[in-house]
C-alpha cells in the first residue's frame, strides 16, 4: 500500500493507493486545507496530523512525494520546503520507505508528457482509476504521484530519471 503527497501550505494532497502499475485501486484522495488566517506553524502542525491519521488508519509500507520545484521566490520555497518536511516527518516517524519524483516525471508518467497542464493531469488520473469526478488539482496530482511509483516499480528506470529513496 502506499501514501502519495502533494506538499503545500494550504493544500496538501494526498492519495491511498494500493496494487500495481496494471490494476491500481484508490482508497482515498483528497485534500489538507489550511484556512489563509492559520499561522504556518498551525497549518504544519494539521498537515502533520492528518498525514499522520490516514498513515495509522492505512497503514502504508511506501510513501511517495513530489521532489522540491523551482519556484523564484526564496520565502515560497521555505514555506514549501517546511510543508515537504512535516509529510516526510510523518512518513519517518511511521516507518515508511520514502521515494521522490521529479514534477516532469510525474506529468509523463500519467500524461505522457513532462509539460502537461493540471487539468491534463486530472483528466488522465480520472480516466486511469475510473473515477466519477475528477479530483480537485491537488488531489489529482497526489494521485499522479502514486501512479508514478507504481509506474516506476513495475519497469526497469532508465538511467536517465533520477529517483530519489530514503530508507529510515
Amino acid at each position: 500500500m502506499l501514501l502519495s503527497i502533494d506538499p503545500s501550505l494550504r493544500g496538501t494532497g494526498f492519495a491511498v493507493l494500493e496494487g500495481t502499475d496494471a490494476k491500481v485501486r484508490c482508497l482515498e484522495y483528497g485534500v489538507i486545507h489550511n484556512k489563509p488566517a492559520l499561522s504556518i506553524a498551525a497549518c504544519l502542525k494539521n498537515i502533520h496530523e492528518r498525514l499522520t491519521e490516514v498513515i495509522e488508519k492505512y497503514h502504508p509500507e511506501v510513501m511517495a512525494l513530489e521532489q522540491i520545484i523551482y519556484v523564484k521566490s526564496l520565502s515560497v520555497a521555505i514555506v514549501m520546503g517546511s510543508a515537504r518536511g512535516v509529510a516526510l516527518l510523518a512518513a519517518a516517524q511511521a516507518g515508511l520507505s520514502i521515494y521522490e519524483y521529479p514534477p516532469r516525471r510525474i506529468k509523463q508518467a500519467v500524461v505522457g508528457r513532462g509539460g502537461a497542464a493540471k487539468d491534463q493531469v486530472g483528466f488522465m488520473v480520472r480516466a486511469l482509476l475510473g473515477l466519477r469526478e475528477t479530483p480537485s488539482s491537488d488531489a489529482a496530482d497526489a494521485i499522479a504521484v502514486g501512479l508514478t511509483h507504481l509506474r516506476a516499480m513495475a519497469t526497469v528506470l532508465p538511467s536517465n530519471v533520477k529517483v530519489s529513496k530514503t530508507k529510515n
